[in-house]
C-alpha cells in the first residue's frame, strides 16, 4: 500500500496556514501562495531587524544632539568631550536623560565642558 503522510502533512500544512493569519486573498487560503509569501515576510523580518536598530540609533543621535544644541554644545564635540572624560554612557541612555531628565543631562554636558 502506498504511503501518503497524512496527518503529518496535515499538521504542516496547518502550521504553515497559522503562520499566515491575517494574509489578504491566495496568500492565506492556497498552499504554494502562503509558502512564497512566508519565505519572503521571513526575509523581511530579518533584514529589517538590522533596519530598526539602525533607525533607533539614528533618532537617539539626533534627540542627543538637539538637547547638547541647547546647552551651547555639538554632538560631536561632546562625544568626543565624553570619551575624553571617561564617562561610559551610551546614546539610548543619553537621548533617554535628554527627553526624560533634562536637569541630569545638563549636568552630565557641564561636567563634560
Amino acid at each position: 500500500m502506498r504511503t501518503t503522510k497524512g496527518s503529518a502533512r496535515n499538521h504542516a500544512k496547518r502550521r504553515l496556514f497559522r503562520k499566515a493569519k491575517g494574509f489578504v486573498g491566495g496568500r492565506r487560503k492556497l498552499l504554494r501562495t502562503v509558502k512564497e509569501t512566508l519565505i519572503r515576510a521571513g526575509v523581511y523580518a530579518f533584514r529589517d531587524r538590522k533596519v530598526r536598530k539602525r533607525t533607533m540609533r539614528a533618532l537617539w543621535i539626533a534627540r542627543i544632539n538637539a538637547a547638547v544644541r541647547e546647552n551651547g554644545m555639538t554632538y560631536s564635540r561632546f562625544i568626543e568631550a565624553l570619551k575624553k572624560a571617561n564617562i561610559t554612557l551610551n546614546r539610548k541612555s543619553l537621548a533617554e536623560m535628554a527627553v526624560n531628565d533634562p536637569t541630569g543631562f545638563t549636568a552630565v554636558v557641564e561636567a563634560v565642558k
